[in-house]
């Protein structure tokens, strides 16, 4: 009789690192200056500024002092922008995360980035290896087009390296600079909502092989698992044209949540053993409020389940990618569950797919 290899030890997270860019805007501000840009469209200027109050974010980080976005002249501006900005926010969440697990940047074996934001060529992995002193046999990944999935995609992806090599030392990257890909002659309803949800941010993750342990490592990757949903590939995006990137936000991603999400986690705790009143912790991508009201109706989950997450959101809107990483962050800091105890990190993004998590403490 055949029997199955042993899993091997699981990798853990040692440590999240975050930045956000130093300016700030309350949401009525933003309101008022998008109006600016939308003075001669009155009626969908009005409409821009119900959907703002109703995505309930207070207030964001930006990429660029406010008064700035205005001399934006194209992609191409954008784009140095976002390259500049992401170099710097990037940068500063690595340190951020590689001090909290007692390493420096020589340590780190092999380092995936992602964003969905910006374009470079060399990319930003490849500009970060001076800019922080990385070893120049660094092994880089760099991830484009996963777009809010990416951050529980890319410490799954992480978390599968590590398996074969356990003696190192990989970090995942998240930089999303969302507010510089504002299209201003788009008055479509996916591009008013997306003004008014998306900010900008970065997040680190430092994981560690069961053969290398820093001090105070954080919790297990126990388990991943990708779903794809085939046929939905016009309900999250872009459209990439000589503007840049204009933005494919269907009505239809709470009603998709709806569809698979619960039967997506039953199945893959079940296969751990395991159902959802064994997650103490659900650290959860924070896509919109109805996304989240969504996640909670499906998943029977307790109002102060997604607190974190709706916090999050309030406070500084959905980063993309790099906003379940913050959730991550605060949850490891504040609220992790007790030993032995378990969190669930999930997030979906374009294709339309999921990314599933299992973490152990």
């Amino acid at each position: 009789m055949k029997t199955s290899a042993p899993a091997p030890p699981p990798a853990r997270i040692a440590s999240v690192g975050t930045a956000l860019p130093p300016h700030y805007a309350d949401q009525e501000t933003l309101i008022a200056t998008l109006r600016t840009f939308w003075t001669d469209h009155g009626r969908q200027a009005d409409r821009m500024e119900t959907l703002h109050r109703n995505v309930q974010v207070r207030g964001r980080h930006l990429a660029l002092p406010l008064e700035e976005y205005a001399r934006l002249d194209g992609f191409a501006a954008a784009n140095d922008a976002w390259i500049r900005v992401g170099l710097e926010v990037g940068g500063a969440a690595i340190e951020a995360a590689l001090a909290r697990a007692g390493l420096v940047p020589r340590d780190v074996d092999a380092l995936w980035v992602t964003s969905v934001t910006g374009v470079a060529a060399p990319s930003l992995d490849a500009r970060l290896i001076n800019r922080l002193g990385f070893r120049n046999d660094l092994k880089r990944v760099p991830i484009f087009g996963l777009g809010c999935v990416a951050g529980a995609a890319g410490v799954a992806r992480a978390a599968d390296y590590l398996a074969g090599h356990p003696g190192e030392v990989a970090v995942l990257l998240s930089v999303e600079l969302c507010t510089l890909t504002l299209q201003r002659g788009d008055l479509s309803l996916a591009n008013l909502i997306a003004s008014g949800l998306f900010g900008d941010g970065a997040a680190a993750v430092v994981l560690t092989g069961a053969g290398r342990r820093p001090p105070g490592a954080g919790p297990a990757v126990v388990a991943t698992r990708s779903s794809f949903y085939p046929g939905t590939e016009e309900v999250m995006g872009w459209q990439v044209g000589a503007g840049g990137f204009r933005v494919v936000l269907s009505a239809a991603v709470p009603e998709r949540v709806r569809r698979f999400l619960r039967r997506d986690v039953d199945a893959f705790l079940a296969d751990q053993g395991l159902d959802a009143s064994d997650i103490t912790a659900w650290i959860a991508h924070p896509g919109g409020p109805r996304v989240l009201e969504a996640m909670q109706e499906v998943l029977a989950l307790p109002p102060e389940a997604l607190a974190i997450t709706w916090r999050s959101l309030r406070e500084i809107g959905n980063l993309s990618s790099a906003s379940v990483l913050m959730v991550l962050e605060e949850t490891m800091r504040l609220s992790a569950p007790p030993a032995g105890g378990y969190g669930l990190m999930l997030a979906m993004g374009p294709g339309f797919c999921s990314e599933l998590v299992l973490l152990r403490w």
